[in-house]
């Protein structure tokens, strides 16, 4: 897929070109997700909104880009993480400590990929492949704080 389409999708499943940025660029991507966050505040029926349709954009993006890069789970597709972190604080306050914790978390989840994140990764290709470990990572991460919490 080539042209207006093929650009798009880089640009969505790149955070805007985040993720050329040459060391690095899953924690940009990331850190893209925190900053939105703590900028726009957005409420639960947003973030609600901003999950689903960045997950499906992030699916049909990663594929193309995917595809045009020939690679699988390219550094530079980097939505995965921005929509991961999106899951990892959605129905949490926004406060400074839950941004950062959540970031923090996230991060340590999606480098390390734990079971069962590691398994989705393997178990799936192509865009939905790029995008279920991050959104697994981040609902881990969301469902910890939670429990925090309430504890």
């Amino acid at each position: 897929m080539k042209g207006s389409c093929g650009l798009l999708s880089k640009i969505i499943a790149t955070v805007f070109f985040i993720g050329y940025i040459p060391f690095a660029p899953g924690t940009f991507g990331s850190l893209a997700g925190l900053i939105f966050i703590w900028i726009f505040k957005p409420d639960f029926l947003q973030q609600i909104v901003i999950l689903a349709v960045g997950f499906i954009l992030g699916i049909a993006s990663s594929q193309v880009v995917e595809e045009e890069l020939g690679t699988k789970d390219s550094k530079q597709i980097v939505i995965d993480e921005f929509i991961g972190y999106m899951a990892s604080i959605i129905f949490l306050p926004l406060t400074i400590g839950y941004v950062i914790t959540a970031f923090l978390l996230f991060r340590f989840f999606d480098i390390l990929k734990p079971p069962p994140i590691r398994n989705l990764e393997r178990m799936f290709s192509g865009g939905i492949g790029v995008m279920i470990d991050d959104l697994t990572a981040g609902v881990i991460t969301n469902i910890i704080l939670q429990i925090v919490r309430l504890v």
